[in-house]
């Protein structure tokens, strides 16, 4: 009876054992499966974000510039993004044009590493609640499920367009310390004019791009109409990089032409004032 009873005991041991071998075995298997499906998301997601109308060649020299125009899903303006792409290359500038589908939050996190000597940042932008500083939309929805750990951080924004009515759709958005400390590598020296309003109202989203490694950051003292906007990077760019005034210089010439914005009285400036005489060979 004993004997029996410790038979039986060995060979539940043993089927045990087999049961959790399987298991173990099991698990691995999946593990090993999720981490394909990560890999060839991540690569995936990768080779799906690369800039439109991409025209850089590893083997060249040139400088780089990007378009990056969230403003193409609400604001679409074909004419203006000839004319600043024209403009670039006449400098000497490989162009990549990035429209408003592309970009979301990964691709604000990788900015910096793209090797870009001049941006320009086509896109809308909002005041935080408390008035401190801007924040650049992505064309991300918002979520709270994503990116959990650094929304309990502070380095989202949630933002909206205007007028606002409950149940309009809200973005995620970039302000001053996701610049600062969730982008990946550092600017080089890079000249990044941001053309949605308010980017300069507040210095905190300015002060972000350059201690991240950027040279200078020209934006809008407030509100901006699309058109005006527009218009005006449009001129700023001839002036600054075919006849190679100085920032300051740049500015002055093309508020001649085209004036304050019409609706709201607002002009670009840029940061830090320093910058102003500077010319675009030695803000590369």
């Amino acid at each position: 009876m004993n004997t029996k009873e410790k038979r039986l005991g060995t060979r539940a041991q043993i089927r045990a054992l087999k049961n959790r071998e399987r298991r173990i075995a099991t698990a691995i298997f999946l593990v090993f499966i999720l981490l394909i499906v990560v890999f060839s998301s991540y690569f995936t997601y990768n080779f799906l974000n690369q800039p439109q109308n991409q025209t850089t060649n590893p083997a060249s020299s040139q400088p780089k510039a990007a378009i990056i125009d969230q403003l193409s899903l609400t604001y679409p303006n074909q004419t203006f993004i000839q004319t600043a792409t024209n403009t670039l290359n006449q400098a000497g500038y490989t162009v990549d044009y990035y429209p408003g589908e592309n970009v979301t939050v990964e691709f604000y996190r990788n900015l910096p590493t793209y090797g870009y000597g001049l941006i320009v940042l086509r896109v809308h932008a909002a005041i935080n609640p408390y008035g401190q500083y801007v924040t650049l939309f992505t064309s991300e929805p918002y979520s709270q499920g994503k990116y959990v750990l650094e929304q309990l951080d502070d380095r989202f924004g949630i933002v909206h367009f205007l007028p606002y009515n409950e149940g309009d759709p809200e973005y995620f958005g970039i302000p001053p310390k996701f610049i600062e400390h969730s982008m990946n590598g550092r600017f080089q020296n890079t000249t990044i004019i941001m053309m949605g309003c308010d980017g300069l109202k507040y210095t905190l989203t300015a002060e972000a791009f350059i201690k991240k490694g950027a040279k200078v950051y020209i934006s809008w003292n407030g509100p901006v109409s699309a058109s005006h906007t527009d218009t005006t990077t449009a001129h700023f760019l001839q002036h600054l990089l075919i006849e190679k005034l100085t920032i300051k210089e740049s500015g002055r010439e093309t508020i001649k032409e085209v004036g304050f914005d019409p609706v709201y009285e607002t002009l670009p400036i840029y940061y830090p004032l320093k910058a102003g005489e500077q010319t675009i060979e030695n803000t590369p």
